[in-house]
Order: structure tokens, then sequence, then C-alpha cells
């Protein structure tokens, strides 16, 4: 299982505008400027290619930051 850091590096090469800088495991990625449902589909394929791990659009919608998401990607393994 990869790290809540390497999820954080994998889950800020998603966006094209946001500095990586921004993002870390408490960001409320809600509330990026950048974030759309396009976005959470983008989100959604790296972690079933990385983790192996089918989130769904509850799941997303669930999670506030991105320590959430990870503990939700980690409780699916």
């Amino acid at each position: 299982m990869k790290s809540l850091q390497e999820f954080v590096g994998l889950f800020a090469e998603q966006f094209e505008e946001t500095d990586p800088s921004e993002i870390t495991a408490d960001t409320k990625f809600h509330d990026l400027d950048e974030y759309s449902s396009l976005l959470a589909l983008s989100i959604i394929a790296m972690v079933d290619e990385e983790f192996d791990v089918v989130l769904k659009g509850d799941d997303m919608r669930n999670a506030v930051t991105l320590k959430d998401l990870y503990e939700t990607i980690k409780s699916k393994k």
C-alpha cells in the first residue's frame, strides 16, 4: 500500500493549474478552484490503477480532506 504522502503526490499530479505545494493531506479538495466532476473521474481512475481500489462517487463526495479519501481507500483494500 502506498503511503499517504505518495497518495497526495499522485493526487496533485491530476491537477494542471494548481500548484502541487498547495495540496497536502489536510487539503479540502472540494474547495480547490480546479476541482470538478471531470477531475473526480480522473482521481477515481488513478486510484483504480495505482491502488487497485474502485471508488464510487459517494466516496468522493463524503471525503472532506485527502486524508479522508486515503482512509477510504485503505478501508477498501
